[in-house]
Formats: structure tokens, sequence, C-alpha cells
């Protein structure tokens, strides 16, 4: 399922997006209104979304950052490619988020229009926020990557930016990475074929930028990560963008650790 939709006809139909959706020096503390995971304890971090996140297994990428990070870490992606709207409703995503002590949750896949016509209400979305601060866990919203050869990153930020806003809570800057990674290196190829999902290369700078805006530590230099078919000279150029995306960090980024 992809986290693009098209209106025809008075009804809401699926569309292709582009490759993902449009995705560290330490920012100011959070305020209190948004839990702050213990830097020490394990992290047990749940995915929410749709295609965007399972394609290539982005959840097992943040995974080994984190466990590269010096700490225990369990990691588990709800079933099924949905829509936060939708996951409001579905029992396994709801029971999912009440049976175990998250201390991260992944929020990706809120509705939006493919020709940016039209304005999906972000009111599901902020109850999940709201859910996931109630669990005592922090909420990290993944803003999806702009699609190849579109020019709408900050489009897709900004939506994402109002539902932080709104409710607070931590806001990735995904976006931006690829657009800072499509200006510099557009030979790297980012995307799968069909210019919305991500390529193994897009997922691993996507995951980069999830990890350092989730737990809250500087992107440095590490090994290359066992679980991406990406090359390591590719894996290090990747690393130093997201470092440099999240240095550049929207002010949103003040609700992530």
């Amino acid at each position: 399922m992809k986290h693009w939709t098209t209106k025809l006809g008075g009804l809401a139909l699926l569309g292709l997006g582009a490759c993902g959706g449009g995705g560290e020096l330490p920012p100011p503390a959070p305020p209190a209104s948004v839990p702050t995971p213990a830097g020490t304890a394990p992290a047990a971090i749940l995915f929410l979304g749709n295609s965007h996140t399972h394609v290539n297994n982005v959840p097992e990428l943040v995974r080994e950052l984190f466990q590269q990070g010096g700490g225990a870490v369990a990691v588990q992606a709800a079933p099924d490619y949905l829509f936060l709207d939708e996951r409001l409703s579905d029992g396994r995503s709801v029971a999912l988020l009440a049976s175990a002590g998250w201390t991260h949750v992944v929020l990706q896949a809120q509705k939006l229009s493919s020709s940016w016509q039209f304005i999906y209400p972000t009111a599901e979305a902020q109850e999940w926020v709201r859910r996931v601060k109630e669990r005592q866990a922090l909420p990290v919203l993944f803003p999806e990557w702009p699609r190849a050869g579109q020019d709408e990153a900050g489009r897709i930020y900004a939506v994402y930016e109002s539902i932080a806003k709104a409710s607070p809570a931590c806001l990735a800057p995904v976006p931006q990475a690829f657009d800072r990674v499509r200006s510099a290196w557009p030979e790297l190829p980012l995307y799968a074929a069909d210019g919305n999902h991500s390529s193994p290369a897009g997922a691993l700078l996507a995951a980069f930028v999830l990890y350092a805006s989730a737990s809250g530590k500087p992107l440095e230099a590490g090994p290359p990560l066992l679980s991406s078919p990406v090359d390591a000279a590719s894996q290090a150029l990747l690393r130093e963008q997201a470092r440099a995306s999240l240095a550049a960090g929207p002010s949103a980024r003040a609700y992530c650790p």
C-alpha cells in the first residue's frame, strides 16, 4: 500500500507516489509533555506504517543502528500496509501498542494527496501520538521521502510538522536528507523502479535519520550495517549526508531527545 492517495469521482483511491514520501548534533531537550526514554535502558521500538516502512526493512536497519549504539533493542513492525487513520480501527494495531512496554513508536503513513490538491485530516495521527505518550513511549513521526523527480520534500515535512506541533512528537527530517543526497549525489539510486518506494540505499538513509532522531545520539562513523546490501563506501556517504541533514535540523526536532 502506498502513502499517497488520489481523489477520483468522489472516491479516495490509493495511488503511486514517488520513491518514499515527498524522508547529529544533540538537539535541545524535549518538553515535559514528550516522554524521554532513558539513554541506557533497553529500547523497544514499534513501527506503525505501510509499505514505505516495510520495503527494504527499515525497522531492521534501525534495530542494527541501535545495537551499534551499545544497547539492547527489540523492534517490531505492525502487520499490513495501512495508513495511520486505518490503523485506529485495526484491532491488531491497537492491541500491539498495548501489548508491550515500548520505549519508542515510529508513526508513518499519514495520507497525502498525490496532486497536492486535497488536504487530508491529521486528527488520527494526532490521536496515535496521544496514545503513544499515554503509554509513556516516545512518538517519532516518520515523514516519507519525496517522490523521484518531485520537489515536494517541504510539503511532506510540513504536513507532519503540523502533527508534531498540534500534539508534540519527535519529527525525523527524512525528506530533507533525501533532498540533500539527490542534490549532492544524483547518481546514487535512492528509489525503487516505481519512483515511490525506496531502494536499499534510500531505506538506509531513512534509517540513519530515524535512529539519530529517536535515540538522541550523534550519528557518528560506524561499521557498515550487515542487514543492508549497500556497499561500505556508499553506506559511509549516506551516514555523512544524514548527519549533515540532522545538524541543519528543523525547529520541530526540539521535540526529539
